[in-house]
């Protein structure tokens, strides 16, 4: 609530994980892209750049749970929507679920696919193979995945860390995809041909 309310003040900036050159790397490759989705929003520092970065006719799915405080609100949602708020660029749309569930219901729904997507929620072993497993399908032929702390980096060992070993264990050696930029803790994949290609279910 400190953080809060320093940032209603206006004495305070909204907080992010991921360091410039990875916000910089995350908007290069949304440049112009028309069908995003987010799992992972927290402040909403990403999700402004992506949002400048898409196709202006874009729709961009912010997806996050936003579990409720002590004091029975989402600070984190408060601040998420005023920031994004600020960005008049595509469409936004909120999906308050977690990334497992949203890749769920969207391929229920037979929703199009997706030509940017960038993971950066659950960083257990689990919390990773859930969103994996439901959006690693979900991605059109050339579409572009990112994933945020997938490697350690000079500064910062996270060797052990959950979402560092499942994908090394799974997505790294997916076929369906192939590494095209590390940066920092950042793993920007593309999607290969989609002759393979799931269907959603």
């Amino acid at each position: 609530m400190t953080h809060f309310t320093l940032w209603w003040l206006g004495l305070a900036q909204a907080e992010t994980q991921t360091t410039e050159a990875e916000r910089a790397c995350l908007a290069h490759h949304a440049e112009g892209k028309r069908r995003l989705a987010e799992i992972g929003v927290w402040h909403g520092v990403t999700t402004r750049r992506l949002r400048a970065a898409m196709a202006p006719d874009g729709i961009l799915f912010a997806i996050d749970p936003f579990p409720v405080g002590r004091l029975g609100f989402s600070a984190q949602r408060w601040i998420a929507r005023r920031e994004v708020g600020q960005i008049r660029n595509g469409e936004l749309r909120w999906l308050r679920m977690t990334g497992r569930d949203a890749g769920r219901q969207l391929a229920a729904e037979r929703s199009e696919f997706f030509d940017f997507i960038f993971i950066d929620g659950d960083h257990s072993y689990q919390g990773l193979q859930e969103d994996w497993e439901a959006w690693g399908g979900l991605t059109t032929q050339g579409g572009v995945v990112a994933l945020h702390d997938t490697h350690s980096t000079p500064d910062r060992n996270i060797d052990d860390a959950g979402s560092v070993r499942f994908a090394k264990a799974a997505i790294l050696t997916d076929t369906r995809f192939e590494v095209v930029e590390v940066i920092d803790s950042l793993t920007v994949l593309h999607r290969k041909d989609g002759n393979d290609r799931e269907s959603p279910a």
